[in-house]
């Protein structure tokens, strides 16, 4: 088990910054959501022995949470958000310096370090200064210094922040790759929704210091039966306008065959074949348009929620 936590709570002063988080998580690629001052960076903070919970029990890969936090962060490799790069240094010798923080010895960090860079497309750039790197590749910098003592788990925090689309892409393919190829156990935070629908096949949404719901996404989203999609052969436009006269709602139309639509009560799927037909058009395809991770937060995020309460929802699918 990656995680298991029981009751785990955390005051800053006067202000509780988690309130009775119990988890317990397999390993895999997991999410963590949460508007901004949910309680995500205390959580990290917490999993890495850097900060000990006011109260409660826990373990990370089996290890304690009230134990040696040495021994927490020796299995775990941690991405922060700041760049807290070392000026002066070249990437090499910045991803070297991790390797002996985590004890490894000298030649054998700079040997790994080479090995890490390589296979995050640094090779190049190994040897020119780290305040020289551009956005993209401070960041690879980073998960390169998380990567360096090959630990079974990594904690990423807003691993694409400050990335163009590019750039974001190819951090989560190899974020993707890293868990898919090399097993490791990835935990994303993150207030990106589309970077958690990419990568990550479990959740964890937090709030108030509070988890609302955690485990596997295609369990959590709830399953339609009013909504459908469609793929469609012919020309629909006859079609789709007697489905409107029938009360049938079309939520979208990419004019290339694929359809989204919110059908009434007592609708069956036997009328989309009826209505094709009449219309000699032809239903390729025919699926239920089941919740997804963006419906899933918002309607935990609103089911929390006081009567009256306004909820900035900060997690989005792009970047602004």
């Amino acid at each position: 088990m990656f995680l298991d936590l029981h009751g785990i709570n955390h005051w800053y002063g006067t202000q509780q910054a988690l309130k009775d988080v119990g988890l317990q998580l397999e390993r895999g690629r997991i999410g963590m959501l949460g508007p901004n001052g949910a309680g995500k960076t205390t959580l990290l903070k917490i999993l890495l022995g850097l900060v000990r919970p006011t109260s409660g029990s826990g373990q990370v890969l089996g290890r304690s949470l009230h134990g040696d936090g040495t021994e927490l962060r020796r299995a775990l490799g941690y991405m922060p958000e700041a760049d807290s790069l070392v000026p002066g240094l070249r990437g090499v010798e910045y991803v070297a310096l991790a390797g002996e923080l985590y004890g490894m010895p000298r030649k054998h960090a700079l040997r790994r370090a080479h090995e890490v860079l390589t296979y995050l497309d640094l090779g190049e750039a190994r040897y020119r200064q780290v305040e020289e790197y551009s956005s993209g590749m401070k960041q690879r910098l980073k998960l390169a210094q998380a990567l360096i003592p090959d630990p079974p788990a990594l904690l990423l925090d807003e691993p694409t922040s400050g990335l163009d689309p590019a750039g974001r892409e190819g951090m989560l393919d190899l974020l993707l790759r890293l868990a898919t190829e090399h097993g490791k156990t990835i935990l994303l935070s993150t207030h990106l929704l589309g970077d958690v629908a990419k990568v990550c096949e479990a959740v964890l949404i937090l709030h108030h210091g509070q988890v609302l719901c955690h485990g596997p996404v295609a369990a959590l989203c709830r399953r339609r039966h009013d909504r459908y999609r469609l793929h469609l052969q012919g020309d629909p436009e006859s079609f789709l306008e007697d489905l409107r006269l029938e009360g049938v709602q079309v939520l979208h139309d990419n004019g290339k065959g694929d359809v989204r639509v919110a059908v009434p009560q007592g609708w069956t799927t036997r009328a989309f074949f009826v209505l094709a037909d009449h219309h000699r058009v032809t239903v390729r395809g025919l699926h239920a348009d089941d919740e997804d991770l963006e419906e899933l937060f918002h309607r935990v995020i609103d089911e929390f929620a006081a009567p009256g309460e306004m909820i900035r929802r900060t997690p989005s699918r792009e970047r602004p």
